[in-house]
């Protein structure tokens, strides 16, 4: 088996990562899924924003981990997770980096959903 790149964030690929001051609420099939005020954004490249919640944001019990699994040269192996309750739409809707690399180990024991595999990832703003 081939070794897996490994690739350092730069200014050719930037990676931010920064603690999000908004309340993020995310919801599938009328249930709240995961609600926290500890949220990380992180912007990759061109790519769109994915806030990473903390696991114990999220209600764990509503997820079922599946075989799934992808490779990102920056970030490291990721793991899948299926919304049950969510019908055929959210399978594999949720990832994590359960030993993200280096550049990145702000997001361990954090997940992202997919927003089109959910209802809503909504923020919330204080005030």
């Amino acid at each position: 088996m081939a070794e897996k790149p490994i690739k350092i964030p730069g200014p050719d690929h930037p990676i931010t990562i920064e603690a999000n001051p908004s309340r993020v609420i995310v919801s599938v099939a009328g249930r709240v899924v995961a609600d926290t005020r500890a949220a990380l954004t992180l912007r990759e490249a061109s790519y769109p924003a994915v806030q990473y919640i903390p696991r114990k944001d999220v209600e764990m019990a509503l997820l079922a981990r599946t075989q799934h699994d992808t490779y990102c040269p920056y970030k490291g192996d990721s793991a899948y997770y299926s919304i049950p309750h969510g019908g055929e739409r959210s399978v594999n809707a949720v990832w994590t980096y359960e030993s993200p690399y280096a550049a990145v180990a702000a997001i361990k024991d954090h997940v992202a959903f997919y927003p089109d595999r959910v209802d809503s990832i909504e923020e919330r703003t204080a005030g």
